[in-house]
């Protein structure tokens, strides 16, 4: 994009905010400049100029729109509000394990503008549409931030998923081995094929959790509070042969596919091949899978309990290739909650899920700027590309057209993680006592402030559905 697109004079004159950086992550890099918002939306992305003076404390052009106000955040760096596509609120039925009250304030302390729920551990799932109609009721009541909502795709379904494709879904949720929750059973072969060829007829997507249930039957199943007994009874293997599988069903059927957090870097060469033929693949991972590492698990510690699990030092170094070559697209949370009593100390019985949230990005950015990689990096995984899986054209970019979304992070900040700082409903996190760099000045949802040093304004979301 031109750095001058949108410097009109009726541009200005309808701009009522300018926010205004030395360091503002654009589509084209990095740089200083002066966002204009016109309402929700960015009206212009323009040149930083520094104040000399004006009227109203500072130099826009010649001088700010009437009626604007001016946003200096200094040195701090503005991204484009992150975009979470997995995310298990819970609400209702479960809303003790999260809530969309809890969720979104946490979501949007951790820079999070946009999110989209998961169909699974709410009751009722996400599976039909009276079912949508229930989650919409409870979320619009309650969310700081923008939400979306995946479907569902059962074996008992099919029939379903089209009328829920209508009402907006981004897209459908599936389990090739067992959810964890009986009222969400997995697709087997055969209705994984349907499913899917009903997916591709009216160009949907189909998320899915890549594990082969016969791998995992017959890895060795051990109780007890030894993480790598945990580990060895979720073997790589398990999610290369679902992969394989899916990509198989993919091709065979001209479907749209996308793999939910991908922990088993051997995969990757599975996943490059398959997009060099044309297979229509798109790839996660996850927070936890590339900070966290099996070595620092303590036995007993189930709150770093997954499903698939955290693996080697090796491992996430392969997975961080991926990252940096492109064959993994995009970084999401999975953030899946639960109440402290389910994370028991044994590892087979525990509750799976880990809680991010509010921690995804400074985790990331700590991985990341140790790895070299750069805020730019961040916001494209974290950002541009979730909102690009969505089809969520408003979202992901500090560009002109786009909602004004953004995360203002202070990037050399550091922090340690206080579990009773948190917003999540549960205050339990594989992330406690860890320092990590990045710490969020602010949030701001289309134009509003909703989030400023920790402090959170009424819930001003709104509901999302798919438009193409």
């Amino acid at each position: 994009m031109d750095p001058d697109l949108g410097r009109d004079r009726d541009v200005d004159r309808d701009a009522d905010l300018v926010l205004r950086s030395t360091r503002v992550v654009t589509p084209e890099g990095t740089r200083p400049a002066s966002i204009a918002v016109a309402g929700d939306t960015i009206a212009a992305v323009l040149p930083y100029e520094r104040p000399y003076g004006s009227a109203h404390g500072a130099e826009y052009g010649s001088e700010l729109p009437p009626g604007a106000r001016l946003v200096d955040v200094g040195d701090d760096v503005v991204l484009p509000g992150l975009v979470d596509t997995h995310v298990h609120v819970n609400d209702p039925g479960r809303a003790e394990w999260e809530g969309f009250w809890t969720a979104t304030r946490a979501a949007a302390s951790g820079g999070i503008t946009t999110l989209i729920d998961m169909p699974l551990n709410s009751l009722p799932p996400t599976t039909t549409t009276a079912h949508l109609r229930i989650k919409r009721e409870v979320a619009a009541r309650k969310a700081h931030i923008d939400v979306g909502f995946w479907g569902g795709a059962l074996p008992d379904n099919v029939k379903d998923l089209k009328s829920l494709h209508d009402a907006g879904v981004f897209g459908f949720k599936a389990f090739l081995s067992p959810s964890g929750v009986e009222e969400f059973p997995e697709l087997d072969a055969a209705a994984l094929d349907r499913s899917l060829a009903e997916i591709a007829g009216f160009g949907g997507l189909l998320i899915v959790h890549a594990e082969d249930p016969r791998e995992l039957a017959a890895a060795p199943q051990r109780a007890g509070a030894k993480y790598a007994d945990f580990l060895a009874s979720r073997p790589r293997g398990a999610e290369n042969a679902a992969i394989e599988g899916l990509i198989a069903a993919a091709r065979r059927l001209d479907a749209r596919v996308h793999v939910l957090h991908l922990s088993s870097a051997d995969a990757l060469p599975l996943i490059a091949a398959a997009r060099r033929e044309g297979v229509r693949l798109t790839v996660e991972s996850c927070p936890h899978f590339l900070t966290l590492t099996a070595e620092e698990v303590p036995d007993g510690a189930t709150e770093f309990k997954c499903c698939p699990p955290i693996r080697e030092a090796a491992n996430q170094d392969a997975l961080w290739q991926g990252l940096a070559d492109g064959t993994i697209d995009c970084v999401v949370s999975d953030h899946s909650p639960s109440t402290t009593d389910l994370k028991t100390s044994d590892f087979a019985t525990a509750w799976g899920g880990i809680s991010s949230l509010q921690l995804g990005l400074p985790a990331i950015w700590t991985e990341a700027r140790r790895r070299g990689h750069s805020l730019d990096d961040v916001a494209r995984w974290m950002s541009t590309a979730p909102a690009a899986l969505a089809g969520l054209d408003r979202k992901g970019a500090i560009e002109a057209g786009r909602d004004a979304d953004f995360a203002v992070l202070a990037p050399d900040d550091s922090f340690t993680v206080d579990p009773a700082a948190l917003q999540h409903r549960n205050r339990v996190t594989a992330y406690a006592g860890r320092t990590l760099y990045g710490v969020v000045r602010s949030t701001w949802l289309r134009g509003r402030r909703i989030v400023a040093d920790g402090a959170i304004a009424d819930p001003c979301g709104r509901l999302l559905e798919r438009t193409n």
